[in-house]
């Protein structure tokens, strides 16, 4: 599916910053930054990401934080008062 027709659908660009710890050095974090279209607020692909890394990955997690924006909006203009003066 193209990025313009799941923006259609309703998904968002979201980022998540996944912070884990190092398998060799569990004591010392690491950051890994994951970005992909996703479903605000259930975050399906997110979640599965998420569900694979515990699986699959050694490094245990410690927190996500995630951004999420939709890139299609409806225009938004705003009306200043003011008054320029070109010399």
């Amino acid at each position: 599916m193209s990025d313009l027709l799941r923006q259609m659908r309703g998904y968002r660009l979201t980022t998540a910053e996944i912070l884990y710890h190092q398998p060799d050095h569990p004591v010392l974090l690491q950051s890994f930054v994951w970005q992909e279209y996703d479903i605000a607020p259930r975050f399906p692909v997110l979640n599965r990401f998420l569900q694979f890394w515990v699986r699959e990955l050694d490094g245990k997690l410690h927190s996500v934080r995630v951004a999420a924006t939709g890139i299609i909006a409806p225009a938004e203009l705003k009306y200043y008062d003011g008054q320029f003066t070109l010399q």
